[in-house]
């Protein structure tokens, strides 16, 4: 019998709302630049050329999916943008405070980690591998709902009810 999968965590870490209207008045300003009051071709081609691109990039930005899928046995996957890991291989995951950022991406980080951060974001959550054929010991991950994504992380005790 086929086991169907639930989405048990899912979140979408965007740009803030205020750096749409501030990329979109830097590109206006540059294509004023261009223009500077020329006739033709050059009063129109910078404003066309230059605003879609905030647009995309900002867009681009905010791509990244945290989400976490689990089956009814429990077993399931943590994915991360393009990446994924299977719940079986997390050891442990605690959350990293704003306050411990800095300290977890400078001299502290492995570098054979695994790293999504968003500098928007202010909370990670390091999520520790017990994996023996795997060389990454751990994932670090932003997220605004740390304690969320810990709580979905963990295993389920058995018999216990969601």
């Amino acid at each position: 019998m086929p086991t169907t999968t639930a989405v048990v965590y899912s979140e979408k870490l965007w740009v803030p709302l205020w750096w749409w209207p501030a990329g979109l008045a830097i590109a206006a300003l540059l294509a004023a630049e261009v223009h500077m009051g020329a006739p033709g071709l050059r009063a129109w081609l910078p404003y066309l050329l230059l605003l879609p691109f905030p647009i995309w990039a900002l867009y681009w930005l905010s791509r990244m999916i945290v989400q976490v899928e689990r089956d009814e046995a429990g077993n399931g996957e943590l994915r991360v943008g393009r990446a994924h890991l299977p719940l079986g291989v997390i050891g442990t995951a605690a959350v990293v405070p704003g306050t411990a950022k800095s300290a977890a991406l400078g001299r502290q980080l492995d570098p054979l980690a695994f790293v999504q951060h968003r500098t928007w974001v202010k909370q990670m959550v390091l999520i520790v591998l017990e994996d023996p054929d795997d060389p990454t010991p751990y994932w670090l991950v932003s997220t605004k709902r740390p304690e969320d994504l810990v709580a979905a992380l963990a295993r389920p005790t058995p018999g216990a009810r969601n």
